[in-house]
């Protein structure tokens, strides 16, 4: 690859000078953390990080997994169920994960002990405040692209310290504890304002749209709040922003003076671009570019135009941390992406079964494009769970209009999940269905996966493609298919 060397940004080890809160010169040896639900991607790694720093770590979780032995392999004391006397004093913080309710014992334990308690994104801001941070926000791409940063950076030597919303394969965990104080890259999730405990040094925004309209009143106010993001990035930090989305600019446009910004996109107009794009089995090739300079040619390994934004958004980040250009050239091209992103379960008869995670229009769309163009199936098949009843009823139409790249889609219910009793009677997946198929697609409504799986067996022939799409327990479709098909093809 033909590169050049680019101007660094101020070196990453320099911005703990600017902690203000002074969390990040609190000593952490000796002090005990006890964590509820330790046994989630966040919480565990998290976990890990107090680890490392000399923190006494304790917690609970609703069931064994192979992550909660192994922070206790690492030194933490995590126990199965929650129980009130699980809190031992002198407990000097408890943390607690999204899916902690009020009535949890060791909660209200912890409350009657006046325990301090704080909730994820807040632990995870104040640890981020010990490390020079990138912290990645966006209503889609976010997970790719911080496993992307982490995997990255990883390959360079850098050492970095990560918390992403997915496993990253190649480095078997969605968690990782580097070099003390160094780099920290950190998926930022928007809902419920929680992005708002982070200060990163680099903040890298991948785009705004709607979304999370159970707590949001609009877009407008989902604009507000990325830019109360932008403002929490450290004097002389950078943001990083897709300069080609117009919400985006909306931010960059009331950007404080002390913060550094950098775009990036597909267009001469963006500082970081990549142009003379080329699908080459199914991958894209591209010149990236900064400032109209060629940076080198550029071959990605995930499918998938989205995925050269995301590729652009990785390169200007690590600019924007003062990392060159030519340091991460060599290792660009060598993820492989993220689990439940376009993973590719198994090809097996000819039949290739594909798990994802999209559940917005915007990425299915994305995800539908890119499947067609690595693969070429003679059909598309597309399970689709939707996710939250208020999701898909304030963005029905355009959920409508995303399955016109499908050959076939089957829907079964849409999955309950921070919904509200009065939202799941006001829509169901066959209304749905009745949207889709009025655009002129094929669509189906089964609600048992026992009946989509026995659909599947039926009717998937040699050349076919199978995608099981959604946050929510879909992948359960596409393990039971592929089981039926080890045994009977």
């Amino acid at each position: 690859m033909a590169k050049e060397t680019t101007g660094a940004a101020a070196s990453p080890a320099s911005v703990m000078d600017d902690n203000e809160n002074g969390m990040a010169n609190r000593p952490l040896k000796g002090r005990h953390y006890h964590f509820i639900g330790s046994g989630g991607i966040g919480m565990s790694g998290l976990a890990k990080l107090l680890l490392q720093n000399g923190a006494e770590v304790t917690g609970s979780d609703q069931e064994d997994s192979a992550v909660v032995r192994h922070l206790n392999e690492l030194g933490a004391r995590i126990t199965i169920g929650h129980h009130g006397e699980n809190i031992r004093l002198p407990v000097d913080t408890v943390v607690i994960s999204a899916a902690i309710r009020e009535e949890n014992p060791e909660l209200r334990a912890a409350r009657a002990h006046g325990c301090k308690v704080v909730k994820y994104a807040q632990m995870l801001g104040e640890m981020m405040d010990r490390y020079a941070g990138i912290a990645v926000c966006g209503t889609h791409g976010k997970s790719t692209t911080s496993g992307w940063l982490s995997h990255l950076l990883t390959l360079a030597g850098r050492r970095p310290s990560y918390i992403v919303g997915a496993d990253i394969p190649q480095l078997k965990s969605s968690s990782g504890v580097g070099k003390t104080g160094g780099l920290f890259v950190a998926e930022a999730c928007e809902y419920d304002r929680s992005f708002l405990n982070l200060h990163p040094q680099v903040g890298v925004m991948l785009n705004i749209e709607q979304d999370h309209l159970d707590y949001y009143a609009n877009e407008a106010e989902i604009v507000e709040a990325f830019a109360d993001f932008s403002k929490n990035i450290r004097p002389g930090g950078v943001l990083v922003a897709n300069g080609q989305d117009g919400n985006c600019r909306l931010v960059l446009r009331d950007l404080r003076p002390d913060i550094r910004k950098l775009t990036f996109g597909l267009e001469p107009s963006c500082d970081f671009y990549a142009q003379s794009l080329q699908l080459v089995d199914g991958l894209y090739r591209f010149d990236a570019h900064r400032s109209g300079r060629f940076l080198g040619r550029v071959t990605i390994s995930i499918p998938g135009r989205h995925n050269v934004l995301n590729a652009m958004a990785v390169i200007a980040a690590c600019v924007g941390a003062g990392i060159p250009f030519e340091e991460i050239a060599p290792h660009l091209g060598l993820f492989t992406g993220m689990d439940r992103r376009l993973m590719v379960k198994d090809q097996y008869a000819g039949i290739t079964v594909i798990d994802d995670y999209a559940h917005h229009p915007t990425e299915i769309r994305a995800s539908l494009l890119a499947i067609r163009q690595r693969f070429s199936p003679k059909r598309l098949w597309c399970v689709f769970q939707p996710h939250q009843y208020s999701r898909t009823r304030f963005l029905l139409d355009d959920f409508a209009e995303s399955f016109m790249l499908a050959d076939i889609t089957i829907v079964p219910e849409i999955y309950f999940v921070r919904d509200t009793m009065e939202s799941r009677q006001q829509i169901n997946a066959e209304v749905l269905v009745d949207r889709i198929c009025r655009q002129g697609c094929r669509a189906v409504f089964l609600n048992d996966f026992a009946a989509i799986g026995q659909a599947l067996r039926e009717q998937v022939q040699s050349g076919d493609v199978v995608v099981t799409m959604g946050a929510g327990t879909v992948w359960k479709v596409a393990d039971e298919y592929l089981q039926w098909l080890r045994k009977n093809r």
